[in-house]
């Protein structure tokens, strides 16, 4: 047991002593947060928009002004024909039109949106928006209720993305390099030749890392909930119990790779490529992943990250009950059993 202990306070000093990777472990999930939460968000607001109308009717000025007096459309000037409205979109002076036909008032229909379709994403989202504004005009045709999100920030689909994008980077970079770095230093022999056994040095180089990411999960859900406005909605005590279960699959999975990579350059190119891209592309973070092809949703199957997120969306935002997020958590836990036992297969009991 003291040479256990030992193993960890060692792996510790070491990664206390080193300033830039405590300035990347804490410094790039604040970073991050505040990027994703503030600055990168795909919220509808001040959509610079051009009023087409024959005449002005009262119906017709009431959802002109319903649209100006929301959050989300900028009424910028009326025209009397689309043409002229298109030619303004085209000479990037206004994003959409929407065109009120000359019988809008008697019929209360006859509306047509003209849009800057560049980024269709948007573009759907401009015209859903418009769309239920103008139809909401006269006291509610349509009564909306959106739950979970009522405000619509993306804030709440973009957090638990980055909780899982944030802790899987840093757990696995941080620790593919432990071993690695053993081997280039050459204290691979003392590692081999003490009573440790190597499911136990795995284990103490770990424990840092593992201290150390639980610490970045409670600093990322301060963040989301008082700075970003993120509702914590589930049990604290499960979203920290479930986080803690991927904190421990990313720590395998840094190990794995640290057991195959020979230096610690190859270890962070070899995570970086492994991870980074499907965390980001695969796992439900910036895409839907039922939106994909078939062929990549079998793909995203493989990736952890998505069934941390889709876990972490359950519970922090609906609010959901241990029992609604059993499938993820048993598929994370079989991913952290299958990383864990290929690294303590992988590790070398004697040096090459």
């Amino acid at each position: 047991m003291k040479q256990f202990v030992s193993f960890i306070v060692k792996e510790a000093k070491h990664i206390l002593r080193d300033k830039r990777t405590m300035l990347i472990l804490f410094g790039m999930p604040v970073v991050m947060m505040l990027l994703f939460g503030f600055a990168i968000t795909n919220d509808v607001k001040n959509v610079r928009t051009v009023a087409v109308t024959s005449q002005m009717d009262h119906l017709t000025q009431a959802a002109l002004e319903r649209l100006s007096r929301s959050e989300y459309f900028t009424i910028t000037a009326t025209v009397a024909t689309p043409q002229e409205a298109e030619q303004m979109i085209r000479s990037q002076k206004a994003d959409m039109a929407v065109v009120f036909a000359p019988d809008f008032a008697s019929k209360q229909s006859g509306v047509q949106f003209i849009i800057d379709g560049s980024d269709p994403n948007m573009a759907q989202q401009w015209m859903n928006y418009a769309q239920g504004v103008i139809t909401n005009m006269q006291g509610g045709l349509v009564n909306t209720k959106m739950l979970y999100n009522p405000q619509m920030k993306s804030a709440y689909n973009f957090v638990p993305a980055i909780m899982g994008m944030l802790l899987m980077l840093i757990c696995a970079m941080m620790t593919s390099i432990s071993i690695v770095r053993e081997k280039e230093k050459g204290t691979m022999e003392v590692l081999l030749v003490s009573p440790v056994r190597p499911l136990l040095v795995i284990i103490a180089k770990a424990i840092p890392y593992l201290v150390l990411a639980f610490g970045i999960l409670i600093t990322i859900l301060l963040m989301a909930h008082f700075v970003l406005g993120v509702p914590l909605a589930g049990s604290v005590l499960w979203i920290i119990a479930v986080s803690v279960l991927y904190i421990l699959l990313a720590l395998s999975l840094g190990l794995l790779i640290s057991n195959i990579a020979q230096t610690q350059l190859v270890a962070l190119l070899l995570s970086a490529m492994v991870l980074l891209m499907p965390v980001i592309m695969l796992s439900g973070m910036v895409f839907p992943v039922e939106s994909m092809p078939k062929i990549l949703q079998w793909v995203a199957a493989v990736v952890p990250p998505r069934y941390y997120i889709d876990a972490m969306r359950k519970l922090m935002i609906m609010g959901v009950g241990i029992g609604e997020v059993l499938k993820e958590v048993a598929i994370l836990a079989g991913f952290t059993v299958v990383f864990l036992t290929i690294a303590l297969k992988k590790f070398n009991t004697r040096l090459e």
